[in-house]
């Protein structure tokens, strides 16, 4: 159980040793195998925190209803039943997560009364490393030409279409957009208004799941919102 943004990287690492990177508790003991991730976390800090848990649940306060390892039960089938609670439990089980099985050989069904919520899908299949296009286009924007920019950003704002949210009908920047997943409406909103929209009759939560569209009515998943904005939707 690790943490890492690159899995086929990381895998390498592991089986090349420590000294390429690896982990010492794995290194000299392979070869290993990755079998399944979990993505779709909000940031780094949110992963890291969900892999101390699945790795310590005798000392998260968030598993103490979770039975101890059963003598006759292998680590594997364990960490799997670890998984199912974890992504049925608070905070976790409101988050956008992909379960991805990287090797369906090794896939293991989880209990009927542990199945992950619905709007987290079960995936199967290799991911594929990409580099991030972020600091391209930042060293781009930074290195374009003193003379002429004027222009340039006037060709730009030309071509931009003013957008506005269909809740509060002001105007959306690019970076504050959510649209709708039905072809047929595509309507635009600020993440803001679409979340408390989503959340109207959910008390004391900060995170959407799922909601209607209020232009099409259309019942829409909050992770496949986040999965379309990101471009991996």
């Amino acid at each position: 159980i690790g943490f890492t943004v690159d899995p086929n990287r990381r895998i390498t690492q592991h089986n090349k040793g420590k000294h390429a990177g690896g982990a010492w508790r794995t290194s000299n003991r392979g070869p290993w195998e990755m079998v399944l991730i979990v993505h779709g976390f909000p940031n780094d800090i949110s992963a890291l925190r969900f892999e101390w848990s699945w790795q310590h649940p005798a000392r998260s306060r968030r598993l103490r209803h979770v039975p101890a390892k059963k003598s006759r039960e292998k680590t594997y089938e364990f960490c799997i039943r670890l998984l199912a609670n974890m992504l049925n439990t608070e905070p976790w089980v409101r988050l956008p997560l992909t379960v991805r099985w990287l090797k369906p050989e090794y896939e293991i069904s989880f209990p009927h009364s542990l199945a992950p919520p619905l709007h987290m899908p079960i995936v199967h299949g290799p991911v594929k490393s990409v580099k991030s296009a972020t600091t391209t286009s930042k060293t781009a924007v930074a290195s374009a030409p003193e003379n002429g920019g004027e222009g340039a950003a006037g060709e730009m704002e030309n071509n931009d279409q003013v957008l506005f949210c269909n809740i509060c009908f002001k105007t959306v920047s690019s970076g504050e957009k959510m649209e709708c997943l039905n072809v047929r409406c595509g309507a635009i909103s600020h993440i803001i208004c679409l979340s408390q929209c989503f959340l109207a009759k959910e008390d004391n939560q900060m995170l959407p799941v799922e909601g209607t569209c209020v232009t099409c009515e259309c019942v829409l998943q909050w992770g496949d919102l986040v999965r379309k904005k990101n471009g991996c939707y």
